[in-house]
């Protein structure tokens, strides 16, 4: 930083900011501008008052005249940066918290405090807020001491949009209400965000602000949509998968003039799920005002999938990818902005990235949640959504369709029993289906037969190795990485070569890619291909076998197991799905509950039908009769508006018994060298993605601990070149050859 001895700020005026040139960022000038920025934003759901106020107040704490000398003296952005629980000369926010309070009374003005003093450090515990407003009172007379301008303290109490004002008549009604609250203080928090990092970015980087904009409208996008669609039909080969592809598509388009709120999309695969949820969403938002479209996907490979189709149809800047698998080389100034609050007509993100984000607290990662108020949310494959987590994730749903102008569209082949029901009070209500049962796509898109087990004793290993030998082309899904390896093991002996292919998440994404592109270019051939994997294959992975054996499980997955069987339709007759009792159990939780359902389903129908509607939904139903749909207890901390709490606790992929290690393959040593040369930045971390893979914490610790492996740059943890022997060119890492005898017991099971 420069000291202000080298170049003085042109101004006393009171300054927000104060760059490295020493060019002014005048205080009334940024808390204006917050305001009004905030305000247009949050006037999506009735708050743009109160979104208002807490912009011309969030800084207010700059006013004294410590704060001034700090902005003089330190020069830069991260002059005016607070940490969390700081208690020293930076604290600018608690003061504007304090005047919140004070102008608009107790109760009023505690609905601000939380994002006034939290657009730092973050929302706070309600407990952790009154005790750091309680004992930093005189922050605020320090402020009020450096005369601020009037005009900016006045104030009268906003009014509260009507779905808050209502009195609840007990308990249960003002739990709701208070869960209401919570969600409305994080929107408004998210409006401040973002208004208060887009003028700061304005003032320090006005290149980059100038990237922001410029989009085209819904109903633009609807018309290019439209005239893609129209070259696809013009180049389509009359057959059924077509004409069934075509009727789902209108009545997408004939559904869109129903009022907003709660879709359900059920469509089986290969019926052109991808561009008629996008169609309707378009034509959707278009006819009712509603302002972009957000898809979110559990999985980043049919992210990159659906993105990509997105984009030829749309255009490269109507279509923003948020998640952390993009490949650096690929992505744009503009998407890296644009992630960053999701300011762009279409978003394409992760299922995780979204719920994560609307139950965070960081203003990192709420900044965004405002653009779901008034967009139309795509929830595509929507039965991956944990149990555990059901009840607060479809409460936040059913209250942005109800209270923030938000559509939701819940699409899958396999569609979960989501809406309000005596058994799921919590359910999103008054949920339409968007294809009518007339069109019967399941029964003529049907291509594959279900052979269920005939014999209640498990097939072992060995005796599936030899039925697989038989198969010249054929896929093996199995539980575990320890099951798939042994299962090629013992193919290979049976065979008498390594031909099989193997895939599991012991091997790092980029190994995983060069597996499936062997793959794909035997197909291309013509080649016959045996294939083991684990469940991953499941994961959007597009592969076609005609015979597919799946370890018996949850109905769920024995669909996805089925769309990797006869995909594209060319066999002359139904694939077969070939389902077998393993030795093995799946991973303990959800997955065993989900085996023992599809067992019960069984006993009642010998010859039960897995792609039937009716039998996903009384599957879901069981599933979620037999699970707490609320595990963790984050409805009760919403409503004591434990903001810390509630981040803390909800993670939809639970993954903290977990940890990443850089292994030894492919180019991972040249990656590992520039972060150790250069320092840790967004595009060098990205690349290290593709060569982690996620062992069971303790196992990592077990290996820093006897230097098997060593951090670099305090951000990765990596297996060095030294130990290229523990990952196999065909399996990936072998934990016992990283030197420790009982490792692989502690290694994550799939």
């Amino acid at each position: 930083m420069r000291a202000a001895t080298e170049q003085q700020p042109l101004t006393t005026e009171p300054l927000a900011h104060l760059d490295e040139a020493g060019r002014p960022h005048l205080l009334h000038d940024h808390l204006v501008q917050v305001g009004e920025r905030a305000r247009e934003f949050a006037e999506r759901f009735g708050a743009g008052e109160w979104a208002r106020l807490a912009g011309r107040w969030h800084d207010l704490g700059k006013y004294s005249h410590g704060f001034q000398r700090i902005i003089r003296e330190e020069n830069g952005f991260e002059a005016h940066l607070e940490k969390e629980e700081d208690n020293g000369p930076r604290d600018h926010s608690t003061a504007g918290a304090l005047h919140a309070r004070q102008a608009l009374g107790k109760n009023s003005g505690s609905l601000l405090a939380f994002a006034i003093a939290g657009h730092h450090a973050g929302l706070a515990n309600r407990e952790r807020l009154e005790q750091r407003l309680e004992r930093r009172k005189d922050l605020l007379q320090r402020t009020l001491g450096a005369q601020p301008p009037s005009a900016l303290l006045e104030a009268t109490v906003p009014a509260l949009p009507s779905f808050l004002s209502s009195k609840p008549r007990n308990r249960q009604e003002a739990e709701a209400a208070h869960r209401d609250l919570e969600l409305w203080t994080r929107m408004l928090f998210s409006s401040l965000c973002d208004a208060d990092f887009l003028d700061t970015e304005e003032f320090f980087a006005p290149d980059r602000s100038l990237l922001r904009g410029g989009q085209p409208s819904m109903a633009i996008l609807r018309e290019r949509l439209a005239t893609y669609q129209e070259g696809l039909r013009a180049r389509a080969v009359p057959s059924e998968v077509n004409r069934v592809r075509a009727e789902v598509l209108a009545a997408c388009l004939q559904a869109t003039s129903q009022p907003p709120g709660s879709f359900s999309l059920t469509v089986p695969t290969g019926g052109g799920k991808t561009l008629a949820s996008l169609a309707f969403a378009l034509d959707h938002a278009a006819r009712h005002g509603l302002e972009r479209v957000v898809v979110a996907i559990p999985f980043t490979s049919i992210i990159e999938q659906s993105a990509a189709v997105y984009r030829d149809a749309l255009g490269e800047e109507a279509v923003v990818e948020h998640h952390s698998a993009l490949d650096p080389l690929r992505e744009t100034a503009r998407n890296r902005l644009a992630s960053e609050n999701w300011d762009a007509p279409v978003v394409v993100t992760t299922t995780a990235q979204l719920f994560d984000s609307l139950f965070a607290r960081r203003p990192g990662a709420c900044r965004k949640l405002h653009r779901l108020a008034r967009s139309v949310l795509v929830l595509d494959e929507a039965q991956t959504l944990p149990p555990q987590l059901l009840t607060p994730i479809l409460d936040v749903m059913g209250a942005l369709v109800r209270d923030y102008g938000t559509s939701v569209v819940v699409c899958t082949a396999t569609q979960p029993a989501l809406g309000r029901t005596a058994e799921l009070p919590v359910g999103l209500e008054r949920m339409r289906e968007i294809v009518p049962a007339e069109v019967r796509a399941f029964e003529r898109l049907r291509r594959v037969r279900v052979r269920w087990p005939t014999s209640p004793e498990p097939t072992s290993y060995e005796a599936l190795a030899e039925e697989l030998a038989h198969q010249p082309d054929v896929l093996a899904i199995v539980h575990r990485r320890r099951d798939a390896r042994e299962l090629c093991e013992l193919l290979d002996r049976r065979l008498g070569d390594t031909s099989t292919l193997h895939l599991s998440a012991l091997m790092c994404p980029r190994h995983r890619s060069r597996v499936l592109a062997e793959l794909k270019a035997r197909k291309a051939r013509q080649e016959r291909v045996r294939l083991v994997s684990t469940q991953l294959v499941e994961a959007g992975v597009d592969v076609d076998f005609p015979v597919v054996y799946r370890a018996l499980g949850g109905l769920d997955a024995l669909a996805q197991a089925a769309g990797r069987c006869n995909r594209e339709g060319r066999l002359s007759e139904l694939g077969e799905l070939r389902v077998f009792l393993a030795p093995t159990m799946p991973p303990r939780g959800v997955a065993t509950t989900a085996l023992e359902v599809t067992r019960g389903l069984l006993s009642e129908n010998p010859n039960l039908d897995p792609f039937q509607p009716d039998t996903c939904r009384r599957y879901f139903r069981r599933l979620y009769a037999a699970k707490d749909l609320d595990a963790k207890g984050i409805q009760a901390m919403r409503a004591q508006l434990r903001f810390e709490d509630t981040a803390q606790h909800f993670h939809l992929v639970e993954d903290s018994w977990s940890a990443p290690v850089v292994v030894p393959w492919g180019e991972a040593a040249a990656h590992v060298a520039r972060l150790e040369h250069a320092g840790p930045s967004r595009e060098r971390l990205r690349a290290l993605q593709g060569f982690t893979v996620q062992v069971q914490a303790k196992q990592r610790e077990l290996w820093l601990a006897r230097g098997l492996a060593r951090p670099v740059a305090d951000t990765v943890v990596v297996l060095g070149p030294e130990l290229a022997p523990a990952y196999d060119e065909r399996f990936g890492l072998v934990p016992e050859r990283v030197g420790l005898l009982d490792a692989g017991s502690l290694v994550v099971s799939d």
